[in-house]
């Protein structure tokens, strides 16, 4: 039978919400050809077991199991390798997310967009945590062009064919509707239902991912500019730094030339040089850069543009 949906849902610690997860999930999907796979992200307690058990009578549910804990992205990624349906759905794994919100998802996802993303809009977490999420959609938004309202949520609908496009690392699935946009993937989003948390804690959303976190946007941030022309960022910072130190030091010539100054001790004319060095060497390494790009490219046969649809 052809499946129609993979639902992926990635776990870490939950033995005291799984059971309630996966009737919900059934009760949800009910009357669709659809898999579950649920990733077990290193657990310690036992979420693995339970899922032995759930399989059992639930012929529907696949399940990975990693070695040790690598965190939500690797959870993810894993998920969306493993789908073999059309049609992707990720949620959380701690009832926050509703399964019942997926046929939601899916309609609009029928309507030619290649990623829906849920929007809690009546979000059940501390008020903290909520300020700090609409600081960082607001500024995510600005700064990358998205009217996404919760770039967050876990909870999204895919095609196949950019669920297995998406190259997931680090913090990068904070980020998927960027990466999605980035893909030249049609974006909608659709109110969802959020839910207090039931049982245990919240595993993937500590401060302490916050640094991460920023770096890799910063990754993106470049990248998004710069992914096939990085010459056009370092040859410039290289070119105007040269520049700069180059007129710094040839004032200073003049000053020596023209009036005899004393320029040796002189912190300007340190400056001036080290300008000229440095710009030289971004100069340089965005041409490196640039050849590397290239070479990356024509050896992958990798187009650095994505084909929508074909007539004939």
């Amino acid at each position: 039978m052809q499946l129609a949906l993979s639902l992926v849902v990635p776990l870490f610690n939950e033995e005291e919400n799984l059971e309630e997860l996966d009737r919900r999930v059934r009760r949800a999907l009910a009357g669709r050809t659809y898999e579950v796979i649920y990733v077990d992200d290193g657990s310690t307690d036992e979420t693995w077991s339970i899922l032995e058990r759930l399989a059992v009578e639930h012929p529907q549910l696949r399940a990975v199991r990693f070695r040790r804990n690598y965190g939500q992205t690797a959870a993810l990624s894993a998920g969306l390798e493993a789908a073999r349906a059309p049609v992707v759905v990720t949620m959380d794994g701690d009832l926050q997310n509703d399964p019942e919100d997926i046929p939601g998802l899916l309609e609009v996802l029928e309507q030619g967009y290649d990623l829906v993303c849920g929007w809690r809009r009546e979000r059940r977490d501390p008020l903290l945590r909520r300020a700090g999420s609409r600081l960082a959609n607001w500024l995510i938004n600005r700064l990358f062009g998205l009217r996404i309202h919760d770039l967050g949520c876990t909870l999204r609908a895919y095609r196949a064919e950019l669920a297995h496009e998406l190259a997931l690392y680090g913090e990068l699935h904070r980020f998927i509707p960027i990466l999605a946009s980035m893909e030249g993937a049609r974006i909608a989003e659709v109110v969802v239902r959020h839910h207090p948390r039931r049982g245990g804690r919240s595993k993937y959303g500590a401060l302490s991912r916050a640094p991460r976190v920023f770096m890799d946007l910063m990754v993106l941030a470049f990248l998004r500019s710069y992914l096939d022309r990085p010459f056009h960022i370092f040859g410039a910072l290289g070119l105007g730094m040269a520049l700069v130190g180059v007129v710094i030091d040839a004032w200073l010539s003049l000053e020596k030339l023209l009036r005899g100054a004393e320029i040796g001790g002189r912190p300007l004319l340190l400056l001036g040089t080290l300008l000229i060095l440095t710009g030289v060497q971004l100069f340089s390494l965005g041409l490196l850069a640039e050849v590397e790009v290239r070479t990356y490219f024509e050896s992958q046969r990798r187009p650095v543009y994505r084909v929508r649809q074909r007539l004939r």
